[in-house]
C-alpha cells in the first residue's frame, strides 16, 4: 500500500508540476509567444516550429493545442494555419521523455531548491523565473518517486512476466489511449514507460503500442475544449484527433519493421521508446505537411459552417505611406476604427456573460483583448515614426490626438474585459442580482453601449449631434450610477439582495461609468480635429 501511495503521489506531483509550469511559462513568455504566432501563419513549416518551441516551453502538448484551439475559436487564426502548430506540438514532448532517459529526475531536488530560492528571494522577473524552475523540478521529482516505487518490481517474477510476456499490441494501444485521456497528457504514460524500461521491466514490443495510444489519448484535452467552442475550434480539435488516429493506424501496421529499426538505432529500451515517440510524430508531420490546404478544405466540408477570421496584426499600417504624413495619418485613423470596433465587440460579449455565462466566450474575449493590445502598440509605434517627419501644426495636433485616442480605446477594452471577469466571479459564486438591480444595470449598460456605438461611428466621420448625445448620456450615466449605488445600499441593509452580490454589482457599475467617460474622451478628440 505504501508503494501504491508513493506511486500515485509521484503521478500527482508530475501532473501538478506540469500544469503549474505551463501557467508560469505562459506568464513569462506572453509577448514572445505572440511573436511565434505571428510567424506561424506565414508557412506551415513555421507553424510546426512554433508548436515544437511552445510545447518545450510549456512542457505540455495539451497546453499548446488548447491555446491553438482557443485562438482559432476566437478568430485569430484560420484552421489551416493552426494545423502546423498542432502537428509540431507533440514533437516538443519528446524532450521531456529524453530528459527522463538522461535521468534528470535524479537531480530534481537540486532543481527544486534552486528554483525555490529564486522564487522566495528573487525580485520581479527572477522571482517568476524561479517559480517556473521550481515547478520544472517538481515535475521530475514526481517521476523520481515513480522510479523509486517501481525499482523493487524488477525482483518480482510475476510483474516481469506480465510486462515482458504479454504481447497484445491492441491492448497496449487501448491502455495508452485511456491513461493519456485520463491525465490529459501523453508525456506521463510515455515517461513511465521509459522508467519501467530503465528497470528492465518492459520490452520495446510491449511499450511501443502504448506510446501510440498515449499520443491518441492526448487529443482529449483539445476535444473537451472544442465541445464548448465554435465551428473553427471544433475543426482544429477534430484535425488533431485525425492526425493522431492516422499515425496510430499506420504505425501499428508497420510495427514489426519499426521495432527492428529502433533496435538498430539503440540497444537501450528507454532510448528506443523516446525514438519511437519521435518517429510517430515526425511521420505524421512529414506525411501531412504537404497536404494541409486540401486537408483543411476536407475538414470544412465534414464540419460545415462560416469561419470568422480576426486579423491579429494591423491591416492599414504600412511603412510605404510614411513618405506622405497626411496619408500615413489617414491609415492610422482606419486602424483606430478597427481597434474601437474590437473594443465594442468585447463590451457586447462581456455584457452577454452577465446574464448568460459561457466560459469559452470569456476565453474568446481574452484573445480579442490581445488583438486590441497589439493594435494599440503598433499604432503608437507607427505614430512615432510619423513624428520624425516634417509636420504642420494641424498634422501635429492630429498625431498627438490619435496617440491619446489609441490609448483610451485600449482602456475601454480593458474595462470591458474586467466586466467579463466579474461575470465569471458572479457565475462561480452562484450570485444573482435582484430584479431591480438587473434593471438598473441593464439601463446603464445600454447607455454605455450607445455611447460606444456613437464613438465608433465618430472615428469614421465627425457628427456634431452624436458628440452632443454622448455628452448628455455621460451625464445621465454618472447620475444613474450614483442613484443605483444608493438604492443598492438600501437593499443591502434591508436584506433584499445577497451580500456577495454587492461588490460585484458596484464594480460593474464603476467600469461601465469609466467606459462611458472614455467614449466622451474619444468624442472630444474628434471634436478637436474639426478644423484639421
Amino acid at each position: 500500500m505504501k508503494e501504491v501511495l508513493f506511486f500515485a503521489s509521484g503521478l500527482i506531483l508530475f501532473l501538478f508540476g506540469m500544469r503549474k509550469l505551463s501557467a508560469a511559462v505562459q506568464e513569462l513568455f506572453t509577448s514572445r509567444i505572440r511573436e511565434y504566432i505571428r510567424y506561424s501563419v506565414r508557412r506551415p513549416v513555421y507553424g510546426v516550429l512554433t508548436g515544437i518551441v511552445t510545447t518545450i516551453l510549456f512542457q505540455s502538448s495539451g497546453a499548446t493545442t488548447l491555446l491553438t484551439v482557443g485562438m482559432v475559436s476566437a478568430g485569430l487564426m484560420t484552421v489551416y494555419h493552426s494545423l502546423g502548430i498542432i502537428l509540431g506540438a507533440d514533437i516538443g514532448t519528446v524532450l521531456t521523455v529524453q530528459l527522463v532517459v538522461w535521468k534528470v529526475a535524479d537531480i530534481s531536488p537540486l532543481i527544486i531548491v534552486l528554483g525555490g530560492i529564486l522564487w522566495l528571494t528573487g525580485k520581479a522577473r527572477w522571482k517568476d523565473a524561479g517559480e517556473a524552475v521550481f515547478y520544472f523540478g517538481l515535475l521530475f521529482f514526481g517521476l523520481n518517486l515513480v522510479a523509486m516505487t517501481t525499482a523493487p518490481l524488477k525482483d518480482n517474477e510475476s510483474v516481469i512476466r506480465f510486462f515482458q510476456e504479454t504481447n497484445n499490441p491492441l491492448l497496449g494501444l487501448g491502455i495508452g489511449i485511456i491513461f493519456a485521456g485520463m491525465v490529459q497528457a501523453s508525456v506521463i504514460p510515455i515517461s513511465i514507460l521509459a522508467i519501467l524500461a530503465q528497470q528492465d521491466l518492459i520490452t520495446i514490443e510491449n511499450a511501443l503500442p502504448v506510446v501510440f495510444g498515449a499520443n491518441v489519448g492526448t487529443t482529449v484535452t483539445a476535444l473537451m475544449a472544442s465541445a464548448v467552442s465554435n465551428i473553427s475550434g471544433k475543426r482544429s480539435a477534430v484535425s488533431h484527433l485525425f492526425f493522431k488516429c492516422f499515425g496510430a493506424v499506420a504505425c501499428m501496421i508497420a510495427l514489426p519493421w519499426l521495432i527492428v529499426t529502433l533496435k538498430t538505432l539503440s540497444s537501450n529500451v528507454a532510448q528506443q521508446i523516446v525514438l519511437g515517440h519521435l518517429f510517430f510524430n515526425l511521420s505524421i508531420v512529414v506525411f501531412f505537411i504537404f497536404f494541409l490546404k486540401p486537408f483543411a478544405r476536407l475538414i470544412e466540408k465534414i464540419i460545415p459552417g462560416q469561419e470568422e477570421i480576426l486579423p491579429l496584426w494591423p491591416e492599414f499600417l504600412d511603412d510605404r505611406y510614411l513618405v506622405d504624413s497626411k496619408e500615413a495619418l489617414m491609415c492610422v485613423r482606419k486602424e483606430l476604427q478597427r481597434e474601437i470596433v474590437l473594443a465594442q465587440k468585447i463590451l457586447t460579449e462581456s455584457l452577454q456573460l452577465v446574464t448568460d455565462y459561457r466560459e469559452w466566450k470569456r476565453q474568446n474575449i481574452m484573445y480579442v483583448e490581445l488583438v486590441v493590445d497589439v493594435l494599440r502598440r503598433e499604432i503608437v509605434n507607427f505614430l512615432r515614426k510619423i513624428s520624425c517627419q516634417e509636420l504642420s501644426p494641424a498634422l501635429s495636433r492630429k498625431l498627438f490626438t490619435y496617440t491619446a485616442m489609441a490609448n483610451d480605446i485600449e482602456r475601454i477594452g480593458d474595462h470591458a474585459v474586467i466586466l467579463a471577469k466579474l461575470a465569471s466571479n458572479k457565475y462561480q459564486a452562484e450570485v444573482s442580482f435582484t430584479e431591480m438591480g438587473k434593471k438598473e444595470l441593464g439601463e446603464i449598460a445600454e447607455e454605455a453601449s450607445e455611447n460606444l456605438r456613437d464613438a465608433v461611428s465618430l472615428i469614421g466621420e465627425r457628427d456634431a449631434e452624436k458628440i452632443a448625445n454622448i455628452a448628455m448620456r455621460e451625464e445621465d450615466i454618472d447620475m444613474s450610477v450614483k442613484e443605483a449605488r444608493e438604492k443598492h445600499l438600501v437593499r443591502y441593509y434591508e436584506g433584499i439582495c445577497q451580500a456577495e452580490a454587492g461588490p460585484i454589482f458596484i464594480e460593474m457599475l464603476m467600469h461601465l461609468e469609466r467606459i462611458s467617460d472614455l467614449c466622451q474622451n474619444v468624442a472630444e478628440y474628434v471634436d478637436e480635429l474639426k478644423d484639421s
